[in-house]
């Protein structure tokens, strides 16, 4: 039984190989890069508007209410990157439906890249609202004794979040391979739209684990004046 898309091997030589989470993630991004295109490329303002159009603004004004109601001021301006996360780990999930077809997700390198994504990008929307120096200070708050934990507290963070959708994503994928071995064929049909479920909880929970992140970022050490009124509270249950 396999534990990863890793294991499946396309083409190898010395020390460099294709495998299936490479190839799947790359046609992932040429789906969506197409995708994106084709929809886009008629935008209207109008009453009438194609059934794509309507589709993807729903997906759209979803995620940014979203982003807003977890305490991002601006979701506008975080909605490029924070969107395009879940729309990847949510497309990848759906793709099962797909015979032959191996979610990226189910790697662990993925799920680290994924990870290493929202590492890099909290200190850079933190350093973008606050300034260097501002988005450094919070790492010695409220006394200079808090700085290694901080700075374990972030890395502890990127690998849970890596772990964590990894995990799940694998999981999902071996209870299918086992149910479609010992049971009918019904059965192991269910237990796929479960998974696709479940995948789309999975990208769900990614992301706005991302915004949580990046919004105690840009609202650490803000001034008096700048205060917002603090955010409605998060309640996230693993599934």
């Amino acid at each position: 039984m396999r534990l990863s898309p890793d294991e499946i091997i396309f083409w190898q030589n010395g020390l460099f190989k294709l495998n299936a989470t490479i190839a799947f993630t790359w046609a992932l991004m040429i789906v969506m890069v197409v995708g994106s295109a084709v929809i886009t490329r008629r935008l209207s303002a109008s009453d009438e508007r194609s059934h794509w159009q309507n589709l993807m603004e729903i997906i759209v004004t979803g995620i940014a209410k979203q982003l807003e109601e977890v305490g991002l001021a601006h979701p506008r301006s975080y909605l490029p990157f924070l969107g395009t996360l879940f729309l990847f780990i949510a497309v990848a999930s759906l793709g099962t439906i797909v015979p032959g077809y191996e979610p990226p997700t189910g790697s662990l390198s993925t799920t680290v890249a994924l990870a290493l994504c929202v590492f890099v990008a909290v200190p850079a929307f933190g350093i973008q609202a606050q300034g260097f120096l501002g988005y450094v200070g919070t790492y010695v708050q409220p006394t200079f004794i808090m700085l290694p934990f901080n700075l374990i507290s972030e890395v502890s963070r990127t690998l849970a979040l890596s772990v964590r959708l990894f995990g799940n994503m694998m999981s999902g994928a071996m209870i299918i391979a086992i149910l479609l071995t010992i049971t009918p064929l019904f059965f192991p049909i269910v237990m796929t739209l479960l998974g696709l479920l479940t995948g789309m909880v999975q990208a769900y929970i990614f992301t706005i684990l991302a915004s949580v992140y990046i919004a105690a970022a840009t609202r650490k050490l803000a001034g008096p004046k700048h205060e917002s009124a603090p955010p409605h509270p998060v309640s996230i249950e693993t599934a």
